[in-house]
């Protein structure tokens, strides 16, 4: 179906008493939830992962019916609020911990001779419901690519600043309309026969999907947490080519087409060069200003990888139980996503 970049998408359906009363409030229909409903929820799960994306998603596209003015509603950012202290607590403490950023970077340097990620399924044994899936989940970042991050660029400065816009010139296509990354990945899921209308699948989406692309808009939207945007940044690009090369081996093997294709052989090539920027320039840059920001970015590094690593998991433990990973789908469906 064709992309309409101007489409506002409809609130999805709840998945619990928290983000029901989050979607009833964005409408003007009922009353935020109660501190009780929130503290009770869990952390990870559908119903508070959902609350936060409808939280957040007012700073991206918005939601169909819902006014604009919502966005700075006080008393939905006292929500917000709430619910960020419990996701960012969370991740505190459970997410394994480096010593220091230069540990935490030589970590993502290494691959792994054995690796077992999604990738690594994807390419070696992977089939095309599984790659159409994993399209579907990860497009509720990819429409957005590189949106999260570029809300930390009025954060920096220097070469830290210079370092991120060029690369994130890159992800908005160089100047050029047809090359932007969002519209590529669009270009992908029209060869994999998927809806590419912004948001189509947020119903379908795991709440482990969600937990990855609310990480990027927590860091973004506060300037106290700059230092683990940036952390999160460089998980991203350093980690972004070998994985990219395995997934556009994948969309080879499994014939998804060519834009499937090029998506990924393009984040080859610029995230082999970004992964330089970004240790040199944007980490050394920002760490150069603000040494004191070290451990702010190390979590962000490992923070990226928890719950990179629990989606993983999530998808990995559902094909290989040959049930689908999308939450509104039936066995017989996972051929016909649309």
């Amino acid at each position: 179906m064709p992309h309409d970049p101007h489409q506002e998408p409809a609130l999805p359906s709840a998945r619990g008493p928290v983000s029901a009363a989050v979607g009833e409030y964005l409408l003007g229909t009922g009353a935020l939830p109660r501190h009780e409903s929130v503290a009770g929820a869990d952390v990870y799960g559908d119903d508070l992962q959902l609350a936060l994306y409808l939280c957040y998603e007012l700073h991206y596209r918005g939601f169909a019916g819902v006014p604009a003015e919502r966005e700075w509603d006080p008393d939905l950012l006292r929500t917000r609020a709430a619910l960020e202290h419990r996701f960012l607590s969370a991740l505190r403490t459970d997410t394994p911990a480096h010593d220091s950023v230069e540990d935490a970077v030589a970590d993502l340097l290494v691959e792994p001779v054995e690796g077992t990620g999604v990738s690594h399924f994807l390419s070696k044994e992977g089939e095309l419901w599984q790659v159409r899936e994993y399209a579907a989940q990860r497009s509720l970042y990819h429409l957005k690519e590189a949106d999260p991050h570029a809300w930390v660029l009025p954060r920096l400065w220097g070469r830290a600043k210079a370092g991120m816009a060029a690369v994130e010139f890159d992800e908005f296509g160089g100047g050029r309309p047809e090359r932007v990354h969002a519209r590529l990945f669009a270009d992908l899921m029209t060869d994999l026969d998927l809806d590419t209308t912004y948001g189509h699948y947020l119903d379908d989406a795991c709440a482990e999907m969600l937990a990855t692309v609310n990480l990027m808009s927590l860091l973004g939207l506060h300037r106290s947490l700059r230092g683990a945007l940036v952390g999160h940044f460089a998980a991203v690009e350093i980690t972004s080519s070998p994985g990219s090369r395995r997934l556009a081996d994948a969309m080879r093997r499994t014939g998804a087409g060519p834009a499937a294709e090029h998506f990924y052989d393009e984040h080859v090539e610029a995230d082999a060069v970004h992964e330089q920027v970004v240790r040199h320039d944007v980490i050394g840059g920002l760490l150069a200003e603000e040494p004191h920001l070290a451990a702010d970015v190390a979590f962000g590094i490992d923070a990226t990888g928890f719950v990179e690593d629990r989606l993983g998991e999530r998808l990995l433990d559902d094909w290989r139980a040959g049930r689908s990973s999308l939450r509104t789908r039936q066995p017989s469906e996972i051929s016909h996503i649309s």
